[in-house]
């Protein structure tokens, strides 16, 4: 954090506006507010925005970022948790659809047809950071190394996780939050589980593309 961004005026602008702009996502769409829409609503110059976000796709992605971390912080850590730890992961997946049922305006908005890509992508990042993370804390312990925060089975989760979440929202978060967590669950297993055998089996199987010239 810069000198500037801890100065107590620059926080309170800060905060003000990423306010003024989640309570506006409660009444409209994303594509639908200016960036004078918040600033008004915030009582600051259009000049202060600029000072702290390069657009209204950053300021949106700061202004989630905290309920982005109440949504995180539910994600189950597929690939480690299975056998005795199952049953957690699979609570962990349907507390994910719930907390995005309580906020779905909220997540409509911002993941929906006239929402943001970089929104979505930051929160893409987030969920693979996160699942880097907590898999090498349980693994190595919090003094443990910090992990590959490009594991791509993390982004093959994360993505199939945040691609559920959108279509449910798109359809108007239809029937109960942990009957979705199950119907995708399997599938998230799948694939938790079959990359963890591939590693244990090195081999053709290895190589969808047999590059290595085998029949």
């Amino acid at each position: 954090m810069t000198a500037r961004q801890m100065d107590p005026r620059s926080r309170r602008s800060r905060a003000a506006l990423e306010v003024a702009l989640r309570h506006l996502v409660e009444e409209r769409e994303l594509g639908r507010i200016s960036i004078s829409d918040v600033t008004k609503l915030a009582e600051v110059n259009r000049s202060t925005f600029y000072d702290h976000y390069a657009d209204l796709d950053e300021l949106a992605a700061s202004a989630c970022t905290a309920t982005f971390d109440e949504l995180l912080a539910d994600a189950p850590l597929l690939g480690e948790e299975f056998g005795s730890g199952a049953g957690a992961a699979f609570e962990s997946l349907s507390r994910m659809f719930v907390h995005v049922a309580e906020h779905s305006h909220l997540y409509r908005t911002l993941l929906g047809p006239d929402g943001s890509a970089r929104v979505i992508n930051h929160l893409l990042d987030r969920m693979v950071g996160a699942a880097c993370r907590r898999r090498e804390a349980l693994r190595f312990g919090s003094a443990g190394p910090a992990g590959d925060p490009h594991d791509p089975l993390d982004a093959v989760l994360a993505g199939a996780v945040l691609g559920s979440i959108a279509y449910w929202l798109r359809h108007g978060c239809p029937g109960a939050a942990r009957d979705v967590a199950a119907a995708i669950w399997p599938q998230l297993v799948n694939v938790s589980l079959r990359d963890k055998d591939l590693a244990a089996r090195p081999g053709p199987e290895l190589d969808p593309l047999n590059r290595s010239g085998r029949k």
